[in-house]
């Protein structure tokens, strides 16, 4: 059962309603990358990005871990995961017509975006 009213929910969908932390989640599915490498890949300052980033780590969709003097950030897979079994509890259900409707979604870049 999911807390529909928890801030961590409330700060995840926060998290993802904004494109430049989506792009960023999509950049660390490769691995971890620091913030210098996350901000070369947007025409902001880094203040903006490192905002973006906070954001993503309040939401605990990003992890930080220093290593000399770079802070690196890598994708939290755990969260994502909770967030797709919300997402498909919404969708699944044991009733005919929703397992006919379910069978027809078909997940593309272009409804996720």
């Amino acid at each position: 059962m999911f807390n529909y009213n928890s801030k961590k929910m409330n700060s995840l969908f926060k998290a993802l309603d904004d494109h430049t932390r989506r792009k960023i989640l999509d950049m660390l599915k490769s691995g971890s990358l620091n913030a210098g490498q996350i901000s070369q890949a947007f025409d902001m300052t880094k203040p903006s990005i490192s905002n973006h980033l906070d954001i993503l780590k309040n939401a605990n969709l990003v992890r930080s871990k220093k290593r000399g003097q770079f802070v690196y950030y890598s994708l939290n897979k755990a969260t994502v995961k909770n967030a797709i079994a919300f997402l498909d509890s919404l969708i699944s259900s044991k009733s005919k017509d929703n397992q006919a409707n379910n069978n027809e979604i078909i997940y593309t870049q272009d409804n996720l975006e």
